[in-house]
């Protein structure tokens, strides 16, 4: 209240993960404060009504540790990431590796806690069902302050498989890419297969694209080997490659954890994977791609070095639930959610030129390969090349620029009479925030 009365501009930060930083900082002038979740990180998990209620500063790696502690038959489909903040994260539609089998955070999202624009403490019944449905994939930055989400917990089983086996370019890679889009979001809803693409020397020192593909499978190994063998047998996957653990223990074989690693990591708020700065995008895949398309792509990648390219597959849950259920649109007719994702070490604004530049040429290049009108883009992967808005008197126009690319045409318009109705001051805004009108 004190800040809407001074008319200071305000940042809700709960884990920091901002791919652009506009949790805590500006490109604006404004003056601004932060209100920081870092304390608001209690986790109640009530393990008989299969429920957790989870305060937004929580981390995710937090979140999982509690369930395990409690049960070694329950879990919560949600990041890959152990240290991305739970208000951040369910607030702009998470996924992670159950997503095929139980679809995103917010779609197993019961209930949850907001602060108004007024001061007001609200619940799901005192908010009403647009402001919860808006607060569930729409990012609560716009809206409000989320203290805490309730979470309905999902069954796992007490044995999972996962598998790290990688390819390259001289083992057939263009071939196995080219099966993967075509049965990546066909295969059994247990199923998450994803596809990392990176660029690396060969043994002759010459560049050259590898293949990694990460699994969750929610079974055993000997039914893993044999439903990839008759759906994929292109990648010539060993039961020898595979490794059955906990459910718990999959959240850190995934983060790429030595086996053996004790949870308790998963505590630890402060891990850091990369020192360096970094640039994200994003894209989605709705039609296969050929074993030439990929060629085109590995060459392109190898033009550039440093351009990580991610595909996350979909189908499963994901196409079952209705692309308005959420203001998360991306259900049916998508292959797969891709991340290029570049790192550099380099200091300095001619470094910092140039690899931002190698990430939107590799962008560009996708452009034959992708969603088109609108180009799709997921909300939490957030990147300001594809437009900002000022709040100024062609709000209205900027916001749609990433509005119906963020949450298509549909669920933008809708986002926006929930903004008109509990925020018509526009107080709660960043430069990607849903405007009023």
């Amino acid at each position: 209240m004190c800040g809407k009365e001074s008319q200071l501009l305000m940042k809700t930060r709960s884990g920091g993960h901002d791919l652009e930083g506009l949790s805590y900082v500006t490109n604006t002038k404004e003056t601004f404060f932060i209100v920081d979740m870092f304390n608001f990180r209690s986790i109640n998990v009530d393990i008989e009504q299969e429920t957790a209620w989870v305060q937004a500063g929580a981390i995710l790696g937090e979140v999982y540790y509690r369930i395990a502690e409690k049960s070694n038959t329950h879990g919560f489909p949600a990041g890959i990431c152990p240290t991305v903040g739970v208000g951040g994260h369910i607030s702009g539609g998470g996924w992670g590796t159950m997503l095929r089998k139980y679809g995103l955070s917010v779609d197993n999202v019961v209930d949850a806690q907001v602060i108004d624009v007024n001061g007001k403490l609200l619940n799901r019944k005192s908010m009403g069902e647009d402001l919860f449905w808006a607060i569930t994939g729409g990012g609560s930055a716009s809206f409000g302050v989320v203290l805490a989400y309730k979470l309905k917990l999902v069954r796992v089983p007490e044995v999972v498989t996962a598998f790290r086996i990688q390819r390259t370019s001289e083992q057939n890679l263009s071939t196995i890419a080219q099966r993967w889009a075509q049965v990546a979001d066909k295969l059994d809803n247990n199923l998450f297969l994803r596809m990392v693409l990176t660029v690396i020397n060969n043994t002759n020192g010459e560049k050259t694209i590898r293949g990694t593909f990460i699994t969750l499978y929610l079974g055993n190994s000997m039914n893993l080997v044999t439903l990839l063998n008759k759906d994929f047998p292109v990648l010539g996957l060993q039961k020898s490659e595979c490794i059955e653990m906990s459910w718990i223990e999959s959240v850190l074989y995934y983060m790429d954890f030595p086996i053996g690693t004790p949870t308790t990591v998963l505590l630890n708020r402060t891990l850091r994977y990369s020192n360096g700065p970094f640039k994200s995008k994003s894209d989605y895949l709705k039609n296969p791609i050929s074993k030439q398309g990929f060629g085109f792509i590995f060459d392109r990648m190898k033009e550039l070095e440093n351009v990580m390219m991610a595909f996350s597959p979909y189908g499963g849950r994901m196409s079952e639930i209705s692309e308005f259920a959420k203001p998360f649109p991306h259900r049916s007719g998508n292959i797969a959610n891709i991340q290029y994702l570049t790192i550099w070490e380099e200091h300095g604004i001619e470094a910092e030129k140039r690899y931002l530049n190698y990430t939107r040429k590799m962008y560009d290049y996708m452009t034959p390969f992708v969603s088109k009108n609108p180009r799709e883009a997921f909300f939490n992967y957030r990147d300001l090349d594809i437009g900002v808005n000022s709040h100024g008197s062609n709000a209205s126009i900027e916001g749609m620029v990433y509005g119906h690319r963020y949450f298509k045409e549909t669920n933008y318009k809708r986002l926006v009479r929930v903004k008109a109705r509990v925020d018509p001051c526009n107080f709660f805004r960043n430069e990607q925030s849903i405007p009023t009108s």
